[in-house]
């Protein structure tokens, strides 16, 4: 495929203009070369897009037949991945699969031979063990952020994937840090490397770092404080333990603050649904453990609290990347208790005063839960038009939309709320009764 076909489809199915200058280098040597690629680039450069277009020369085409196999640590990653492969590679079939919903849909997914996986490496070997997917005639394999999905906890189970994958004959291993040495199974072929880790107008050089201070070594009040001096911008705190997670959501709810709450012990959905309500307008907080410094698709966060500090500069290097995504700038806020030290890594550009206000101003939306989805044949479209006809309210005031597998969220504006539903109740969409709920 030639570049300007490329650029056109991505302008067409993405709306992006252009592609930035490490993702035209990353085309440019994977075109140019016949061997393995491997990224390194900031966090919130556009890494998922430099590979998918690379995955998207490298295809065939479509032959009932797997041809490539993107790995990915996390579920939200896998299904971000998805979308962006799916929007990309028309005519291609792409499958997502990871933990927290049926396997037998996943089951009746594969039934048709994907061109594409985006999978979690655990739910992958296991629809393999099932019998579910043959995965000897991939091709190709990508491993984004390869430093997780590489290290010492996944081990076992990429081991055994690489050992069913045996006709793999290129390569892209993707990353915000570096590893050294990737393992030896992983059997890289003539690799060339670009690191643009060290390029000018990183991320961190578009955030700034602000100290807070706070009168105690229970922080929670000062945090109270920032989030008000914050008046309402997209703000996501990042936790230690899953317990202060779930104390901090209940303290600031008390406070009439609309949070959401984000770790690894709530169910998938629960995970998705506190991603678009951040999303979409429902709340401004998303207070959460360093699960979600990884892998969410989330627009324009403006602020990164550290409620806690990371164990690591890596750790903080991924939370921070939430924020200035692309070109956007953004504000870090680290809450330092009285006695606490900071880590060496963490370079602070200068103290915070806070000047709370009396409230917060609430979330300008609210979010409908519509208990079906998309294998109930329900499309973005169809609830756009089912609001308007039956809500009494235009098109242009509903919000995002997002279609799962069996169920749907859409954003209308808070002030009609109780009028929207109410009128949605006796509705039918295509023709069937739906539950329709507010989410909470």
């Amino acid at each position: 495929m030639k570049n300007h076909e490329l650029l056109q489809i991505i302008k067409d199915r993405l709306g992006i203009e252009s592609l930035n200058d490490m993702q035209r280098r990353a085309l440019d040597a994977w075109k140019s070369g016949g061997g393995d690629l491997i990224l390194y680039s900031p966090t919130g450069t556009g890494k998922t897009l430099a590979f998918a277009i690379c995955v998207l020369q490298a295809l065939k085409p479509p032959m009932q037949q797997l041809q490539a196999v993107v790995l990915a640590p996390s579920r939200e990653l896998v299904m971000q991945t998805a979308e962006i492969l799916r929007l990309l590679a028309t005519g291609y079939k792409v499958t997502p699969c990871y933990g927290g919903h049926a396997v037998s849909d996943e089951k009746s997914s594969l039934a048709v031979v994907p061109d594409v996986i985006v999978a979690t490496p655990g739910r992958l070997l296991d629809h393999q063990r099932r019998g579910h997917i043959d995965l000897s005639g991939a091709r190709l394999l990508v491993l984004d952020e390869m430093d997780k999905s590489l290290e010492l906890g996944f081990e076992d189970e990429m081991r055994q994937l690489m050992k069913r994958m045996p006709r793999i004959n290129r390569r892209i291993l993707a990353s915000a840090t570096v590893l050294e040495p990737v393992p030896d199974y992983v059997r890289l072929h003539n690799p060339f490397t670009l690191n643009v880790l060290d390029a000018d107008a990183l991320p961190a050089d578009r955030i700034t770092v602000l100290q807070v201070m706070a009168d105690s070594k229970d922080k929670i009040d000062t945090l109270r404080q920032l989030l008000l001096s914050l008046n309402g911008g997209k703000t996501i705190v990042f936790v230690g333990y899953r317990e202060s997670v779930d104390r901090i959501f209940q303290y600031l709810t008390k406070q009439h603050i609309d949070a959401g709450i984000y770790h690894g012990a709530l169910e998938q959905q629960e995970r998705e649904q506190a991603v678009a309500m951040l999303n979409n307008g429902s709340i401004n907080v998303l207070v959460a453990t360093d699960l979600a410094a990884r892998g969410l698709d989330i627009d324009t966060v403006e602020h990164i609290v550290h409620y806690h500090m990371p164990v690591s500069e890596q750790a903080y290097i991924h939370r921070n990347g939430r924020t200035a995504r692309v070109d956007a700038t953004g504000n870090a806020y680290v809450i330092t208790a009285p006695g606490e030290h900071l880590p060496v890594w963490v370079s602070i550009d200068a103290s915070f005063t806070l000047h709370p206000a009396a409230r917060m101003p609430r979330a300008r939306m609210v979010t409908l839960y519509f208990q079906a989805g998309k294998k109930e044949k329900l499309s973005k479209g169809d609830i756009m038009g089912f609001i308007a006809a039956n809500g009494g309210i235009e098109a242009a005031a509903i919000g995002r939309i997002d279609v799962r597998d069996h169920y749907a969220l859409a954003a209308i504006p808070r002030q009609h709320a109780t009028d929207v539903l109410k009128s949605l109740q006796s509705a039918k969409i295509k023709g069937k009764k739906v539950r329709i709920s507010l989410l909470k």
